[in-house]
């Protein structure tokens, strides 16, 4: 395996299980849309990718629906929903042991920017992670790839085979692809196996203690 040096973190389906406080989030919207979904398990779909993909894929909004149902979303999500939110097993200990060994920790989330920092913040992460990149709120750098490539631009001092990008999500492992860095697909999240499987990542785990195993193997 590669010794890397920079790893960076997905949030959502990686970090933690936002499970309730996105579906929620998104049911308001869709109300609010007079659009009733009384099924929170059928908008799981929308952990991992931006908003207003998800919205256009699944309910058929165009631009400015979008725009409207964002705003009701995130009505919620700042009053309630970001803090309607669960760390998987061991994450901490994961990321103590991390840092311990010397690498830089970054997150790289399509959530906006403001949002992903208060949930750092909410977990007491701040020590962990040298840098917390997302998304902008007007919906600017979005895709997994823009957000990559400007975590790149900000390292120049490194070379591509120092990074790795670590997600459950297909958007997570093609953006590492588009940018030329391998990348690090997680089962446990919320992406089916087959998805992540068939993004081909460069490596593929199903447990944050197989997660840990992986790259602390590399320091030893």
């Amino acid at each position: 395996m590669a010794e890397y040096k920079i790893i960076l973190f997905d949030l959502d389906g990686t970090l933690s299980d936002p499970k309730e406080g996105i579906t929620k989030s998104v049911q308001f919207a869709l109300a609010k849309m007079d659009i009733v979904e009384s099924s929170l398990d059928r908008l799981e779909t929308f952990i991992g990718p931006p908003l207003h993909v998800s919205f256009a894929e699944y309910y058929g909004f165009d631009e400015k629906e979008s725009k409207r149902a964002i705003d009701f979303y995130r009505e919620r999500f700042k009053e309630k929903g970001m803090y309607e939110n669960v760390l998987y097993p061991n994450i901490s200990l994961l990321l103590a042991s991390l840092k311990e060994s010397g690498f830089v920790l970054v997150v790289a989330t399509s959530k906006p920017t403001v949002f992903a920092e208060q949930i750092i913040k909410y977990f007491e992460f701040e020590e962990y992670f040298q840098l917390i990149v997302g998304s902008n709120l007007d919906g600017t750098r979005s895709s997994k790839t823009e957000i990559i490539q400007y975590i790149l631009d900000i390292y120049t001092d490194f070379k591509r085979t120092d990074f790795v990008m670590l997600g459950d999500r297909k958007h997570d492992i093609i953006g590492a692809k588009n940018t030329g860095i391998d990348s690090i697909g997680v089962t446990y999240g919320y992406g089916s196996l087959g998805e992540i499987r068939d993004a081909r990542p460069t490596y593929m785990v199903t447990s944050v203690g197989q997660l840990k195993d992986l790259l602390l193997g590399s320091r030893v």
